[in-house]
């Protein structure tokens, strides 16, 4: 079989990250650094990833599930030593092998793409991504020959003082014909001040066969650097989320503040909506068109449609219709549907309940397991009381009901069509449709109570 696959290396604990989670799981523009690499490799028309794991190794498995293959690496000797685990799940492929590291969430598909299509071009056995950079310090040197090839990768720790001036370097990222690796990898020994089989050294060998091995700069340095520290997480963080910004409102939305707003990698925001400062679309979060988002808002995993009003929100695993109006100090919680012109107010909580077209939560309420229908009222401070202390229970409020102020529900109960309730009700039985149900003992006045108290 001819194409091409990727070998991924996740096997490094990332002792600098100082986690007990694998650092290739650490998320970063809202998915794990090793999700992201993931996606560029497909992107560049890989046939399959193979995931080379150590350090929790069956963490990162359930984390990537059925993506990619997987191989152990049950001891961390070196990047050459990682790839050799791979060796006999690919002896049926007769391709490139696309060589990527599992910590370089920055990477893109298209600088993949034009690293393999240069690679064949080139009819290199091998060839390496590199990259010109400002502060070269702790990567290898690419040492050419006259003629512009590559004749070795050396790494920091064992390069001469003339080839530290090199600013040219390996960003850790290749592409191999199958068989061509696999032979100079069996020649590897590990003589090296690391004392490890560095994947580098198969450049070399095959440049002492007379192989070609060709190079190729990337064209934008940022796409290579690896995240080995919280503070590296930081600014990759940073970066995505500048690219994303720039990306939406090169699309016809406007960010008031891109320095102050949060936008993972997978969201989407039509045209004309507007968002404002600190504000954190997460997930898969897909905003609709001429919306006004924020500030101070938080969307997760939610649907959002067109020409919705939401500031001082937060709102996760929820669809919103258009047209809804809701804040300041809304929290939507999960399998929350919102319907088309609904009115949320401020300090209302609903969770797992749909909301009719033009109903109205003005304010002061939690609404939870409770199905509304259209054109409903909920009066101030009204709560459906859904759980006994073991059980849920779910209660209907059918259309056109009013609801008056500080009522409460006691689910399961349903409020019929036209119903109305009086302000100050608990309510634990239906109520007809178009009847008035109040449930409030009467009103008892005790002359001379304040004297007696004296």
């Amino acid at each position: 079989m001819a194409g091409l696959l990727t070998v991924v290396l996740a096997a490094g604990k990332g002792t600098r990250m100082k986690s007990a989670l694998p650092k290739v799981l650490h998320r970063v523009g809202g998915k794990p650094m090793l999700q992201h690499v993931l996606d560029a490799a497909n992107e560049a028309g890989s046939e399959k990833n193979v995931v080379v794991v150590g350090f929790g190794g069956q963490t990162v498995k359930e984390a990537i599930g059925s993506q990619a293959e997987f191989v152990v690496q049950e001891e961390q000797l070196g990047t050459g030593h990682a790839v050799m685990q791979a060796d006999q799940l690919l002896k049926e492929f007769d391709g490139t092998v696309m060589v990527l590291c599992g910590d370089t969430p920055l990477l893109q598909g298209e600088l993949l793409a034009k690293l393999y299509n240069e690679h064949k071009q080139a009819g290199a056995k091998a060839t390496v991504l590199t990259a010109k950079m400002p502060n070269a310090t702790g990567y290898g040197r690419i040492i050419r020959t006259v003629s512009g090839t590559v004749r070795k990768i050396v790494e920091q720790k064992d390069a001469s003082a003339e080839e530290l001036l090199v600013d040219e370097v390996n960003s850790g990222i290749y592409c191999f014909e199958r068989a061509a690796l696999f032979e100079s990898l069996a020649k590897l020994n590990c003589n090296n001040a690391q004392g490890e089989y560095y994947l580098t050294d198969v450049l070399e060998i095959l440049g002492k066969e007379n192989e070609k091995v060709w190079a190729v700069v990337a064209d934008d340095y940022e796409q290579t650097l690896g995240i080995n520290s919280r503070v590296q997480l930081a600014g990759a963080e940073h970066i995505l989320r500048r690219r994303k910004t720039i990306e939406l409102m090169d699309n016809g939305v406007t960010i008031m503040d891109p320095a102050s707003t949060f936008i993972d990698m997978q969201v989407t925001v039509g045209k004309d909506t507007i968002i404002y400062p600190f504000t954190w679309l997460e997930g898969n979060t897909a905003i609709g068109e001429s919306c006004e988002i924020g500030p101070n808002s938080r969307f997760t995993d939610t649907t959002i449609g067109d020409n919705v009003t939401a500031h001082f929100s937060y709102a996760h695993e929820c669809e919103i219709a258009d047209d809804v109006i809701m804040g300041p100090y809304v929290h939507l919680r999960p399998a929350t549907k919102i319907a088309k012109g609904v009115k949320i107010g401020n300090f209302v909580e609903v969770k797992n309940s749909t909301i009719g077209e033009g109903s109205k939560l003005p304010h002061l309420s939690y609404i939870g397991d409770t199905d509304i229908g259209s054109g409903v009222n909920m009066g101030c401070g009204t709560i459906t009381v859904n759980y006994d202390g073991k059980r849920k229970f779910r209660s209907t409020i059918e259309d056109d009901a009013f609801v008056g102020c500080n009522s409460n529900l006691v689910s399961p109960v349903t409020i019929g069509k036209g119903a109305y309730v009086g302000a100050g009700s608990t309510i634990t039985k239906d109520v007809p449709p178009a009847a008035l149900g109040i449930g409030r003992a009467r009103q008892t006045n005790i002359e001379g109570w304040h004297d007696k108290r004296k």
